[in-house]
């Protein structure tokens, strides 16, 4: 298309709220403010008030630390609303072979002197009775205590490790809707969607609703959730089935009161293996949110709820026989491309897979950074803005699901078809199997993973390739006796460390509550 006034993108249109509507609608108007009212981006949302949302993301990324201080949203006020609460990472149980005692981290925490110092293959020739988690990083054992991850005297958004947050999904979207329409300009329309219009192009120059009639735009952004109204009902874009290395496509969730309100909150979330899919356990300071996601094509609905109704009672749900768990089905995979024409997908719109690893937010906060940050100039640029970012979220589909496939490979589970087909090499995408064989000799490292912005870093790998056990054929320990020696200083400045936040952070609980009675210091 031409260069010009009439090619400007003036009006970017979000078709969907929720979390990932409207997370997108105010990244993409922070990053107006301040600029001229000439050249300014309006964003309109648009969402119809008879569609709920599924409302279950519950656990974040530490970038939504980031996210929420690009939006003017204070920490304090953030957690009020949305009876938020810290999540240093994930404790797997089970997951390895089953037996008692079957549990390790995945904390958010880095390891000590990553990437410069090579502690993997130094703890993996000493071991020193350490797990690898807790040799080289005090957050396990802070989880374990329960404990914070900052203290009271700490300015918002700033942390002694590192933490993002658990939440009430409904919650955060009331809070987003209230923060974008009052703060940033967002423009609020309550309206069911009954069409789409299209200009002689092929672009999308409005959508049509029920009472508010034409609502024009130069960009549309999807989030209207699996059903991508835009991307794949309007430009019909195809969908990349993932379920051969990804076989959860169903999710009984339900939220649950603790039997004592005064009870510790957990400030991981806790995932514990099942004999077809896992549960997942997040702690919120009035509730726990709960639920069992499964193969529908190894496990029956009836015996997926027999398995959470056991978890439950294992872990003192009190009984309550008039609260019963949601269905959600879906389908593992994303869209073969995100960005079409004058349409991105952002959310589960653009492709969902189970949440282990807690993904899903992550991907919304990446895909709304892009678009605010890269925001085409006229529309002649798009179509380069387009390739880019299609390229970009089709790698990391890519390596989301190489790292969540990791966890099933690993596991010596022998208690149903379940695992073993799992570990089936036909189910494993061939990115993940040339990986496995360079790590039979070596640690995972940054070169495995080259780009600077990887959805989970060779860090993250090493926590679950030797938090699961896994066992190399050979490891030597780069360097020499000098880095040998650093290694060592840095085992021991690791549980020095660790004894120190032991005796110095707050209970999780205890800082919750200190903060709703007095806030949280400004940033300095």
């Amino acid at each position: 298309m031409p260069s010009g006034d009439d090619n400007a993108i003036r009006d970017v249109v979000v078709v969907g709220g929720g979390t990932a509507g409207w997370l997108t609608a105010g990244l993409v108007a922070a990053e107006q403010v301040g600029r001229d009212p000439e050249t300014r981006v309006s964003v309109t949302l648009v969402e119809s008030p008879q569609i709920a949302t599924i409302g279950v993301g519950e656990g974040t990324w530490p970038t939504m630390r980031s996210t929420l201080e690009r939006l003017g949203i204070p920490e304090a006020l953030f957690l009020e609303r949305c009876t938020a609460a810290f999540k240093q990472g994930t404790r797997f149980v089970g997951w390895v072979d089953g037996s008692d005692g079957d549990t390790y981290y995945h904390p958010f925490t880095a390891p000590a002197g990553y990437p410069s110092v090579d502690l993997a293959s130094h703890w993996w020739r000493d071991r020193r009775n350490l797990s690898f988690v807790d040799a080289v990083s005090p957050q396990g054992m802070v989880c374990d205590r329960r404990l914070a991850p900052k203290q009271a005297h700490t300015p918002q958004y700033a942390g002694v490790v590192n933490y993002g947050y658990h939440l009430d999904a409904g919650r955060f979207a009331e809070l987003l809707t209230e923060h974008c329409t009052r703060e940033l300009d967002v423009r609020h329309v309550q309206d069911r969607i009954i069409g789409v219009e299209a200009d002689d192009g092929g672009d999308i120059a409005a959508v049509r609703t029920e009472a508010s009639g034409a609502i024009r735009g130069d960009l549309f952004v999807d989030c209207s959730g699996m059903r991508s109204m835009l991307l794949a009902g309007h430009y019909g874009v195809g969908f990349v089935d993932r379920s051969g290395a990804l076989f959860n496509d169903t999710a009984l969730a339900i939220q649950v009161p603790y039997a004592d309100e005064n009870a510790p909150v957990a400030s991981q979330t806790i995932s514990t293996a099942q004999s077809a899919g896992w549960i997942w356990d997040i702690g919120l300071p009035s509730r726990r949110g709960i639920g069992h996601v499964y193969s529908s094509r190894h496990c029956s609905d009836d015996e997926a709820h027999d398995a959470l109704a056991r978890y439950l009672e294992s872990t003192g749900a009190p009984p309550d026989p008039e609260r019963s768990p949601r269905k959600i089905s879906f389908k593992p995979g994303h869209r073969e491309k995100f960005w079409h024409r004058n349409c991105v997908a952002v959310g589960m719109a653009a492709g969902f897979i189970e949440p282990l690893e807690a993904s899903a937010l992550v991907m919304v906060e990446l895909s709304a950074r892009m678009i605010a940050e890269e925001m085409p100039a006229e529309r002649g640029l798009m179509d380069i803005v387009a390739r880019r970012f299609n390229e970009r979220f089709g790698y990391r589909w890519d390596r989301i699901i190489d790292f969540l496939k990791l966890h099933y490979l690993l596991s010596r589970r022998d208690d149903s078809d379940y695992w073993a087909e799992n570990r089936s090499p036909e189910t494993v995408p061939d990115s993940l199997l040339e990986l496995m064989a360079l790590w039979r000799f070596r640690p995972p490292t940054p070169a495995d993973l080259p780009r600077h912005d990887e959805i989970f870093s060779a860090a993250s790998y090493q926590y679950v390739l030797y938090g699961m056990g896994f066992e190399p054929d050979r490891m030597d320990p780069a360097g020499t006796g000098v880095a040998a020696e650093r290694a060592r200083r840095r085992f021991d400045d690791n549980i020095r460390a660790a004894n120190q936040l032991l005796a110095r952070l707050p209970a999780h609980r205890d800082l919750l509550e200190r903060i709703a009675r007095d806030g949280l210091p400004a940033a300095g």
